[in-house]
């Protein structure tokens, strides 16, 4: 006899199945569970706030009405603004809120009628909120209480405080911190602007420069009353003054605070640290002496930068010390708009004794390829707006520097120029009373700095010795995006080896366009033997990242009262007189024809 038993199993994939599903199931309930649980937690947490409210008020009407106020507040009274109360084991956070109401039955203050006791009855605003329950509103609940007979005190003032922003626009929920010590009673309290950027109190104890205020709101600047002192003797706002039965009035201004980024560079716009700077805004905060509100010396770190944050919106300008500015981008002073971060770009040289940085514009926005000059004794120097330059103006240090690090020396020459026979000058050299017919120098790597963008080619003299024939001074130009390029292709003004830079200002071919490293070579040729040419500067006139727009800077002056002539087409032609003494900037508007 045999006996067949059929068994079935669950699989490894159905069981796996059947556990997935239980635990969905077991983590609906679940959850369903805790949303009743934190239901009826919320429900009890509302009936016991419900509760304590309603023995706020009973508190509130069991007061004399001159006591229903906050302690140094306005209404003054016996109640504290915040309190802390601990129910059934959960703590809880009472916020009182009393305010004068001048009601208009019977005229307003400063009104026609005038009231002249305009605490006709009090508002009271308590709210309540869990500190442990993660609650995010809070249950209020608001009454009136007002006297039986009388009004106000007859010897209490109005005070009306506005607050507005930088578009004069009310600023809604700002907090306004009252404090009076000197006044019957004291006052020590906060509240805030309504929806017309208000805030009006409209009975508290007179008292000559009493009332200390400052307004804030997060994100906000802080404006407010200041005190005079030995510093500030003569604040713009000094506290505030209520008279009896009048109505005191005083505006305040914040808006969303502001920072300026500021980063201190060369030319090359490579960063330069520890540059001292100082900056001033316009926002006066004392006068008879003048006090600004920003008005310091600061020092960039040793990234060349230095950030300022929390500033009011306002007209900053900068100036060096230590160095020659060059410029600055955007032009200074230029005003900071609330809610931005402003980046500034100090450009310097440097130092020299005297320098003159001539700032071009039109209805405050900079004119590019104006033409400056400035011009005194035997100095006759014209620029253009825009545009930086690059210049050697001695080689007397000799051959074999490869990056152009001191400005009196270049890399190489092919044994045929002089550059000590004329101070500061390169000519052919001499073999007996004969000049070489020809010689070549090549310059120093120059690094114009990132993105550059190059103009023109300039040199001096222009005009040379009739007898050395055309083209005594012929240039080339080699450039490249690393100052290691082993190979340096030098061309002329159509971008092949083929042709030569033979006019001053000649503009520069494209093929250079965007490389950061430059350097020139420099042909001298005489068809008479007696004579040479020579060149006393060269100029590389470009523009890049750090190019301070509609500016020009004249460095290592002598002292004097220079003549500035600013030509642009399509504007009046500008002449002022500006005497140089030390380093000076010049702003200047152009009328358009």
């Amino acid at each position: 006899m045999s006996i067949c038993l059929n068994k079935k199993a669950f699989s490894l994939l159905e069981a796996v199945i059947a556990i997935a599903i239980f635990v969905m199931f077991a983590m609906g309930v679940y959850g369903g569970i805790q949303l009743i649980f934190k239901i009826i937690y919320q429900s009890r947490v509302r009936i016991i706030e419900t509760a304590v409210l309603n023995e706020q008020i009973e508190l509130v009407r069991n007061l004399s009405f001159y006591d229903v106020g906050i302690v140094n507040g306005s209404p003054s009274g016996l109640l504290q603004r915040n309190v802390t109360m601990t129910r059934n084991g959960i703590d809880f956070l009472i916020t009182r809120t009393i305010r004068n109401i001048d009601d208009p039955f019977d005229g307003v203050i400063g009104g026609t009628p005038n009231d002249t006791a305009p605490a006709d009855y009090k508002l009271v605003d308590i709210a309540i909120v869990c500190t442990q329950c993660g609650q995010n509103q809070p249950l209020t609940v608001q009454t009136y209480v007002a006297p039986k007979l009388l009004e106000g005190d007859p010897t209490h003032g109005a005070l009306y405080i506005e607050v507005f922003d930088a578009q004069a626009q009310p600023v809604v929920g700002a907090t306004v911190h009252i404090v009076s010590t000197s006044t019957t009673p004291t006052y020590d309290f906060e509240d805030v602007t309504d929806n017309d950027g208000m805030l009006r109190i409209v009975d508290v104890a007179e008292g000559t420069d009493a009332y200390t205020i400052t307004v804030t709101k997060p994100g906000f600047t802080i404006d407010g009353t200041t005190l005079p002192s030995d510093i500030n003797p003569h604040p713009t706002k000094p506290p505030a003054s209520v008279q009896a039965q009048d109505v005191t009035e005083i505006s305040f201004s914040i808006d969303y605070i502001s920072h300026i980024d500021i980063e201190a560079v060369n030319t090359q716009c490579q960063p330069i640290s520890s540059v001292s700077f100082a900056v001033r805004g316009t926002h006066l905060m004392g006068t008879n002496p003048d006090i600004y509100q920003v008005d310091g010396t600061y020092t960039t770190n040793g990234s060349g930068a230095y950030s300022f944050s929390s500033l009011q919106w306002d007209s900053y300008g900068f100036s060096v010390s230590g160095y020659d500015l060059v410029g600055t981008i955007p032009d200074v002073p230029f005003a900071l708009n609330p809610g931005v971060t402003q980046p500034v770009q100090l450009v310097i040289a440097p130092n020299t004794l005297r320098s003159l940085l001539v700032m071009v514009n039109d209805d405050g926005l900079p004119v590019a390829n104006a033409q400056v000059r400035a011009s005194f004794d035997v100095y006759d120097v014209t620029k253009s707006t825009g545009v930086g330059s690059i210049a050697q103006t001695d080689w007397s240090g000799g051959a074999g520097q490869l990056d152009f690090l001191d400005n009196t020396r270049y890399w190489s020459d092919d044994n045929n120029v002089d550059v000590s026979e004329t101070a500061g000058d390169v000519v052919l050299r001499k073999i007996g009373e004969n000049y070489i017919s020809n010689g070549v120098l090549e310059s120093s790597v120059i690094d114009v700095g990132t993105q550059a963008h190059y103009v023109t080619l300039e040199w001096n003299p222009l005009g040379q010795t009739p007898e050395v024939g055309v083209d005594g001074l012929r240039f080339q130009i080699a450039s490249s995006a690393s100052s290691t390029s082993e190979t340096w292709e030098y061309v002329g003004p159509d971008g092949t080896a083929s042709t030569f830079y033979t006019q001053d200002s000649q503009t520069i071919h494209e093929i250079h366009e965007g490389n950061q490293y430059v350097r020139y070579k420099v042909y001298l040729h005489t068809d008479d033997a007696t004579v040479t040419p020579t060149l006393s500067d060269v100029s590389i006139v470009y523009t890049n990242e750090c190019t301070p727009p509609g500016q020009s800077y004249f460095g290592n002056l002598l002292e004097g009262e220079y003549t500035v002539e600013i030509t642009h087409e399509g504007y009046q032609t500008f002449t002022t007189t500006v005497p140089v003494d030390g380093d000076q900037v010049v702003i200047v508007d152009l009328v358009a024809i």
